[in-house]
């Protein structure tokens, strides 16, 4: 079975490929079917995620997987959240991994509350129509530094510390970090989902 995966951005790929491959599928990106990503006009990372799953779906005919994730700062009221990706041109800056670090850390100057999330909500169809979409959720909690710190990762994994592990994700191994972060449960989570809902059924069918 082929599986696309709604999303050309390398990060997510790199962490997806591996969490996903005890599923067995065929797993493709859009980009490799000259599918141009979907338009996110939603607030939810649900919405999102379900578009650009129905998106690929349509175009490619078959079964599609797709991620929204973004940080939430409790002191920011959750923002950027599903703006996370271009929060830095909010405040003139190009869009980027490092400007948008530097535009949250710029925005909780002064403020006690620091804490936030990784969010990730990962939808999976079988087709375009289907009217039963698999849905994951998983949510890393941390501190936000005042500063980055490690040299893996990528996003906002240098400035999001896990208390439990006494450093950021960009500090942690690969492996380690997929045990942990929103994007490893949730996928994870979506790995069960599609083995209980989908392969089952197909195998008693």
């Amino acid at each position: 079975m082929r599986l696309v995966l709604a999303t050309d951005n390398r990060g997510k790929l790199a962490e997806l490929h591996p969490l996903l491959a005890p599923l067995g599928f065929e797993l493709v990106t859009q980009g490799e079917l000259g599918i141009v990503g979907a338009p996110e006009p939603h607030f939810t990372f649900i919405e999102n995620a379900l578009a650009k799953a129905r998106h690929a779906a349509e175009r490619s005919g078959g079964a599609a997987l797709a991620d929204d994730a973004g940080l939430c700062v409790e002191a920011l009221g959750g923002e950027p959240g599903v703006d996370t990706a271009f929060f830095a041109t909010r405040f003139g800056y190009p869009k980027s991994d490092a400007t948008n670090v530097r535009a949250v850390l710029e925005q909780l100057a002064g403020k006690a509350d620091r804490r936030a999330a990784l969010v990730s909500t990962i939808v999976a169809l079988r087709h375009a129509r289907d009217p039963q979409p698999l849905v994951a959720v998983g949510r890393a909690a941390g501190i936000i530094l005042e500063s980055p710190r490690g040299a893996g990762g990528f996003g906002f994994d240098p400035v999001l510390f896990i208390e439990s592990e006494g450093c950021t994700f960009a500090e942690m191994t690969p492996q380690r970090k997929n045990e942990l972060s929103h994007r490893g449960q949730a996928a994870r989570q979506i790995v069960r989902l599609i083995r209980e809902n989908w392969l089952q059924q197909r195998a008693t069918a």
